[in-house]
């Protein structure tokens, strides 16, 4: 700085006075440093002594407003620039483009493309392509292709980089079709293709289930001698296996081998996804034999996918090898290693063993999530278990882990199937008092509870207001309703709800029928049970067991005619 600065002054002195053009390159060397106030400062300085600023020196004082995120100067240099009579260039446009496109301000650098051609300057590719990526970046796809149209009419011919932004947005935001038209259009104006936007259209069309679409684009690539590379194969591989398409991933496999393109960790990952998904462990073993043959060392997320599945199939022994495994192997386990032997255990019962590796894991320094204290939740919920998910769930607060809608669903139905009704209205006190959004199920679980304490108008009156607080009645929710309404013999109230179900727009289904069919034989009402079988029959439902069950034992001791018998069937 002190030296630029010595510099300037030494030229002030010396006589005759240096000509603008010698400062410019001063400024042009200071500016390369990103020394942009002293730019300013010295440009000031350089008028003040009597030597006027040329075009090439407003540019640059233009350029250090821009990077110094202070557009309203440097357009003000602008109004300067057309004042002295000199005409704009193509450097000085494309300084406030660039400007504009870093304060995000993109829509204004469209005016000032359209600007820059008025005046006869075609813009050059680099600020082309500046303008169309700032463009997608904001999401505004179509106001980037009609720039690229006009900028072609212009005789500025956009490159395989200026389509590049343009198909990514368009592809992830589900205009897959569009990014299509947009491929065709390149191919017609000889703009270069390669595998990168080939995969970018694979990946799309891979990912909104359209994979015999992205294979014809693969076999086109093939054709036109563009070679696909890793992230290609890898691309397809992943949407065969999500597909359940394992078969032809392996294939991709094999195909890639004898190209002689090298599988990687994502490949096998991929694979073996896959046929842990179907339950092929087998396979997936296999898989993860052969990566370890080709040299391919598994990564954490191959562990995780194989602990995860023996984990599903109840094969927990196995699922505690291969975590020894991958820590033998230096793979750092993570939540979601520990998360899915945790749930494996809860869901075979051995809660004890789940909550033993859920303190291994903390002592580890493995921070506890949302979902290894709901899989132990649950588990010890359903075990009977109620003082430890209680423990647990303080734990869990105390910790600053916040609980989730899922958290609260298990230990309330937990709390109301072990006789806890009063503890879990409390809890639902404090959740209606919070912020947090209620959905059905924690409402039903609660109405069912108290309809089986034998609280039914509490209940009803629970049910009653759900409508008022905007949520979406369910054919379980009039069921459990229906079935508190009849169990307290309140038979006209219920029927009167199997009506309002109707003008819900909720289709009642074969529950709600058999519940009160088997409600009104209870009550002897023998002709609202047969109408009620003949509108269960026209809306494609039978009688189950239980109904079956309590016609046989009215019957055998003459409650009911042998003639009920004919109408069930």
């Amino acid at each position: 700085e002190e030296d630029a600065v010595d510099l300037f002054q030494s030229m002030l002195r010396s006589r005759p006075l240096p000509t603008v053009v010698d400062f410019n390159k001063l400024f042009s060397g200071v500016a390369r440093t990103k020394q942009y106030d002293l730019v300013l400062a010295l440009s000031k300085q350089m008028e003040l002594n009597g030597i006027a600023n040329d075009l090439y020196s407003l540019s640059i004082v233009i350029n250090c407003f821009c990077r110094r995120r202070e557009l309203g100067f440097a357009f003000s240099v602008l109004g300067k620039i057309l004042k002295l009579g000199y005409e704009p260039n193509i450097i000085t446009f494309s300084t406030l483009i660039n400007g504009l496109c870093l304060e995000g301000r993109v829509s204004e650098t469209v005016g000032l493309v359209d600007r820059m051609v008025e005046m006869g300057h075609t813009p050059d590719l680099i600020t082309i392509n500046t303008v169309v990526n700032g463009l997608c970046l904001k999401g505004k796809v179509f106001e980037a292709v009609a720039l690229i149209d006009r900028m072609v009419e212009y005789g500025c011919q956009p490159s395989e980089v200026t389509y590049g932004p343009v198909l990514n947005v368009m592809c992830k935001s589900g205009k897959t079709a569009l990014a299509i038209e947009l491929l065709r259009k390149m191919e017609e104006s000889n703009v270069k293709l390669d595998a990168v936007k080939y995969n970018i259209l694979i990946g799309a069309l891979c990912k909104e289930g359209s994979l015999d679409d992205a294979f014809n684009l693969f076999n086109e690539m093939e054709m036109k001698g563009i070679k696909s590379n890793i992230t290609t194969y890898n691309t397809l591989v992943r949407g065969f296996c999500n597909a359940g398409r394992w078969d032809d991933g392996a294939q991709l496999l094999r195909d890639m081998i004898t190209r002689r393109i090298s599988p990687d960790v994502i490949t096998f990952n991929a694979l073996i996804n896959g046929f842990v998904k179907e339950g092929k462990l087998l396979e997936a073993e296999e898989l993860h034999k052969e990566m370890i043959t080709r040299g391919i060392a598994p990564n954490t997320v191959t562990y995780n996918i194989l602990i995860d599945g023996f984990s599903k199939e109840n094969r927990l022994e196995e699922a505690n090898q291969m975590l020894g495994l991958m820590v033998s192997q230096g793979c750092d386990p993570n939540i979601v290693t520990y998360g899915s032997l945790i749930n494996g255990y809860c869901k075979a019962k051995r809660v004890d063993d789940g909550l033993e590796l859920f303190r291994k894991m903390s002592l580890s320094g493995v921070v506890a999530n949302t979902v290894s204290y709901n899989s132990l939740i649950r588990g010890f919920c359903q075990s009977g278990k109620l003082v430890v998910a209680k423990e647990l769930f303080q734990e869990m607060v105390s910790r600053g882990v916040l609980p989730n809608i899922v958290t609260y669903k298990f230990l309330l139905n937990g709390l109301c199937d072990n006789g806890e009704l009063e503890k879990a209205l409390e809890i639902f006190e404090k959740m209606q008092k919070s912020k947090m959004e209620l959905n059905i199920c924690i409402y039903n679980i609660i109405i069912h509870a108290m309809c089986k304490d034998n609280k039914v108008d509490d209940a009803w009156d629970l049910f009653d207001s759900l409508h008022g607080k905007g949520v979406k009645l369910e054919v379980m929710a009039y069921n459990i309703m229906i079935s508190g309404l009849c169990r307290s013999g309140s038979l006209y109230k219920a029927n009167m709800l199997l009506r309002k179900m109707a003008e819900d727009g909720c289709t009642p289904n074969d529950r709600t029928y058999n519940t009160l069919i088997r409600a009104h034989l209870r009550g002897i009402d023998i002709m609202t049970s047969a109408q009620l079988i003949e509108e269960m029959k026209r809306c494609g439902f039978a009688a189950d067991a239980s109904t079956i069950k309590m016609v046989m034992d009215m019957l055998s001791d003459g409650r009911l005619e042998k003639s009920f018998l004919d109408m069930l069937s």
